[in-house]
Parts: structure tokens; C-alpha cells; sequence
């Protein structure tokens, strides 16, 4: 359900019937079209895991971008969502397979469906000549999954993921200026 709405939107990003030109608006542009789309369930934005019985220590970030749940909360979705715009390849790829690892957590911890999205104008996400590390999942069709480290080393806060499943980033062309992934986790 969440992710035929969510090619439906992405659809209407490509032809030009909905404008996004930063992360901010992709998040409000999809939480509209959520609220259009689905009847009976509250869309919020940047909703605390805490609020859905989870304690935060328990998961790689506290705020999930959007969350889709029924008022008796039997039906939970997370949607994770990028939109870079500011360079940084490594560093923001690795913020991807962040994305990746929070929705596998929401998941264990009781959602039904989980979701990382990403829409992106910089070709060198896709496509570049390093397609080794952290590149190589964005770059060269490299599963995501087991161990994997940030690309510039030590800094504050998480430097390896774990990631227990197996997903695939896989590059679509929305027009020709946009390529995005939808990862069902």
C-alpha cells in the first residue's frame, strides 16, 4: 500500500505535478499527498520513536522523518527520506545506510512497513569513477548489508552500521533531472 503510494508520488515529482527542490519540501510534499491518499491514519513528521513505546537508545537515530499510524496504533509505517544537495558523497551515503539501519530497527521494534526514499539532482550519488567502499553500494549495484564502516573514519557519533538484512539501492530515473530509490525494508 505505502509503497504504491510512494511510486505514485515520485511519479508526479517527474512529470512535474509536484515541485520539491530541498529535503524540506520532499517531507512536506509527501506528507500531503500521504494525507490525500491514505484515509483513517495520521501522517506526522519528525515524530520521536518515543511517542510509539520505543526507548530512543535502542535505535541509531530519534526522529523519524515521517510516520503513518491508525489511531489504535495496529498499524505503523516509517518513511526515511533524502534529499542531499550540499556534496559530501561519503559522508551522506553513509547517512543513507543509517537511514537503512533506523527502518530495520522500526521494524523489530513492531512497524509494519518501513521505507528509506531518496531523491537526488547530483549524478556522482549514482555515478562517479571510485566505486569501491561506501561508493560501491550506490555506484556499482553492491547489496547493503553486513558490516559497514563510515567512509572518513572517526567522529562523533556512529562510525560502523550492522546491517542485518540484504537491500539494493536502485537508481530510477523520475526525468531528467531526478534519479531516487525507494528501499523497502
Amino acid at each position: 500500500m505505502i509503497k504504491k503510494i510512494l511510486n505514485d508520488f515520485c511519479r508526479k515529482i517527474g512529470n512535474g505535478e509536484i515541485e520539491v527542490y530541498n529535503e524540506f519540501s520532499l517531507q512536506h510534499e509527501l506528507g500531503i499527498f500521504l494525507r490525500e491518499s491514505l484515509n483513517g491514519y495520521k501522517v506526522q513528521f519528525e515524530r520521536n520513536v518515543s511517542f510509539f513505546g520505543i526507548n530512543s537508545k535502542e535505535t541509531v537515530k530519534k526522529e523519524i522523518d515521517i510516520s503513518i499510524f491508525d489511531e489504535r496504533m495496529k498499524k505503523k509505517y516509517a518513511i526515511e527520506l533524502k534529499y542531499p544537495n550540499n556534496g559530501r558523497h561519503p559522508e551522506t551515503m553513509f547517512d543513507f545506510v543509517k537511514d537503512v539501519k533506523f527502518m530495520e530497527q522500526l521494524k523489530e521494534l513492531g512497524f509494519n512497513e518501513t521505507y528509506c526514499m531518496c531523491l537526488v539532482t547530483d549524478k556522482l550519488f549514482y555515478s562517479g569513477d571510485d566505486n569501491d567502499g561506501i561508493y560501491a553500494y550506490f555506484r556499482n549495484g553492491k547489496d547493503i548489508q553486513g558490516t559497514i564502516m563510515k567512509p572518513t573514519g572517526k567522529g562523533k557519533g556512529v562510525v560502523k552500521l550492522e546491517i542485518d538484512g540484504k537491500y539494493k539501492a536502485e537508481w530510477k530515473p523520475l526525468n531528467e533531472s531526478y534519479m531516487h530509490y525507494i528501499i523497502p525494508i
